[in-house]
C-alpha cells in the first residue's frame, strides 16, 4: 500500500487514470478481434485479415496477456499497489512478443510496410513509459 503521509501529485492521478483508459482500449481492441467470424473477417481490409488469419495462437495469447496485463496493472497503480510494475514489466514482455511474432511469422510486414510499424512502435514506448513510471512511483513511496 502507498504511504498516506507521502501525497501523490495531480499529475499521478492523470497518469493512473490515462494509463488505465489506454490499456482498457486494448483489451476492447482484443475482444473485437477475438469476436471476429469468417463472415465479418471478410468485410474487413483483406490485408488485414490475411494478417489475422495468419496469426498462431501463441501470438494470440501474448495479445491478451500484454492487454490485460496492462489493465490490471494500471488498476494496481491507481490502488497504490506495488505489483503494478511487476504487472507492466509482464504487459511490455508480451507486448514485445506480439509485435516481434507478428513481423516474423505473419504477412504484418509486406501487408503494412514501415507504415505499418508506427503503432507497434508507439504501442512499446507507452508500455516502456509505463515500467518507468510505476517504478518511478515506487520509488516515490505513492506506491507500495
Amino acid at each position: 500500500m502507498s504511504r498516506p503521509d507521502i501525497p501523490r501529485p495531480l499529475s499521478f492521478w492523470a497518469i493512473a487514470i490515462a494509463a488505465l483508459v489506454w490499456n482498457l482500449i486494448g483489451v476492447a481492441m482484443f475482444l473485437t478481434q477475438m469476436a471476429l467470424s469468417p463472415e465479418s473477417l471478410a468485410a474487413i481490409d483483406e490485408a488485414r485479415a490475411r494478417v489475422v488469419e495468419a496469426t498462431p495462437v501463441w501470438i494470440t495469447i501474448a495479445f491478451a496477456v500484454a492487454v490485460f496485463g496492462g489493465a490490471l496493472a494500471s488498476l494496481m497503480l491507481l490502488l497504490g499497489r506495488r505489483v503494478a510494475v511487476t504487472l507492466y514489466m509482464v504487459s511490455l514482455l508480451a507486448l514485445l512478443v506480439q509485435v516481434g511474432g507478428s513481423y516474423a511469422v505473419t504477412p504484418a510486414w509486406a501487408e503494412y510496410g514501415i507504415e505499418g510499424a508506427v503503432l507497434p512502435v508507439l504501442l512499446i514506448i507507452i508500455a516502456a513509459f509505463l515500467v518507468d513510471y510505476s517504478g518511478r512511483c515506487e520509488k516515490r513511496g505513492w506506491i507500495g
